[in-house]
């Protein structure tokens, strides 16, 4: 397994394994792992690279509300407490893929080096409301600036509905920070919890 950053590769050897396992959270401003559930995520826009021999999984540090889906779906390779926080090779990478895609912020991707399906866009796009959190957004989807600028082209992308995230329209952990509810005159009806992320399919 090896652990790098969007611009380049760096080894799990001693001095890289070192520098890995003394790595800040997204809390606290670093890319060793997901922000704690309640606090905002304060990374830098950085891509970390761990690869496998058959998956390389992608982390966008700056997009992570840490949903803990990952976590969940396979705990041995995604662990929050260790340095590296992912560790590919420790499952198969149908597994490993089937992880990533419970990802509902796209802070976590995978290109698979075996051969195997890639992610593909879910048909038809789906929206789904957190209660007292993000409006989780899956498909292919273009978020845009007021001026029609694009900002980001993804399968996955956790929304702000409190207006007090510091990237707006990107949820960044802000509502559990300042415990922000839905508008009291909401319609009951119901919404996901922290979970809701249905799989993406590959192909």
């Amino acid at each position: 397994m090896s652990v790098g950053d969007g611009g380049g590769s760096m080894a799990a050897n001693d001095e890289g394994r070192s520098v890995a396992q003394h790595e800040e959270s997204a809390s606290e401003g670093g890319t060793g792992a997901p922000p704690d559930p309640a606090a905002p995520n304060r990374a830098p826009d950085l891509t970390r690279e761990y690869r496998a021999d058959g998956i390389t999984v992608q982390w966008y540090a700056g997009r992570c509300i840490h949903s803990a889906n990952c976590v969940r779906s396979l705990p041995r390779v995604f662990d929050p407490k260790r340095r590296p926080w992912v560790e590919p090779d420790e499952a198969s990478p149908d597994d490993v893929a089937a992880a990533v895609l419970r990802c509902p912020t796209g802070a976590l991707h995978f290109v698979r080096n075996d051969g195997g399906a890639q992610e593909a866009p879910d048909v038809p796009t789906s929206l789904t409301p957190i209660r007292n959190g993000p409006l989780y957004v899956r498909g292919d989807v273009e978020a845009r600036a007021l001026d029609g600028t694009p900002l980001r082209r993804d399968t996955r992308m956790s929304l702000c509905r409190c207006g007090l995230a510091r990237h707006v329209p990107f949820c960044d952990n802000t509502c559990r920070t300042v415990g922000w509810r839905e508008p009291t005159a909401a319609p009951a009806g119901p919404t996901g919890g922290p979970e809701s992320a249905p799989p993406s399919r590959a192909s």
